[in-house]
């Protein structure tokens, strides 16, 4: 009895730790994209504000938000679930607010540049990393993949035209992002516990 509670006890600590929400972060920015962790705390609302570009936007955490619109637009409710990723564009001045009892983390990457015809086969990944990669959408601007690497495993060898971001969902690097230059690359899963993670392939 006592082997299973701590079992069962390591399975929910090693779930807190990749789910945990954490404080806003910036992590990078440059001339194509700017990448950030936002915090959207509990039954608060947000200043009204706009975006002026497409984003994508990962969801770290499940969540329940209502967007207002300034210009007088009924208002919607929308939810998350953990780990969903979305392509989001400018819909104009709003306001945000969460309408549960949950706060939630999103890592948001904000695309600067239009996409070029020449960029478009982005990469190999889908048949370099076939068994570890799935397309999640595309669009003239990105191409968003999801990688999903079972504990001390490596994915294949990618090569790519253009950079990518790497948003981490779960394993060691959970709630964070990194910029992967064009070139030959491979994600490596150095923890116990499975790694998923979306990679934002540019096309610029």
């Amino acid at each position: 009895m006592r082997t299973l509670l701590k079992v069962q006890l390591a399975l929910c600590v090693a779930g807190l730790t990749a789910f945990a929400v954490e404080p806003g972060a910036q992590f990078f920015e440059n001339d194509q994209v700017k990448v950030f962790r936002a915090l959207e705390k509990a039954h608060v609302k947000g200043k009204y504000h706009e975006h002026v570009v497409n984003r994508v936007m990962v969801y770290l955490q499940a969540g329940k938000q209502h967007f207002d619109f300034q210009d007088g637009r009924k208002g919607v409710d929308v939810t998350w679930k953990a780990g969903q990723v979305d392509w989001s564009k400018p819909e104009g001045i709003h306001q945000p607010e969460v309408t549960d009892d949950n706060s939630f983390n999103i890592i948001e990457v904000e695309v600067k540049k239009p996409g070029s015809a020449k960029a478009a086969a982005s990469s190999d990944a889908l048949k370099a990393d076939a068994k570890n990669s799935k397309l999640e959408f595309e669009t003239d601007q990105v191409r968003v993949l999801r990688v999903k690497l079972a504990a001390h495993a490596k994915g294949g060898k990618v090569t790519r035209t253009g950079n990518a971001v790497v948003a981490y969902i779960s394993g060691p690097k959970a709630n964070q992002a990194e910029w992967v230059t064009a070139g030959p690359s491979q994600l490596e899963n150095t923890g116990d516990q499975a790694l998923e993670a979306i990679v934002v392939e540019l096309k610029n």
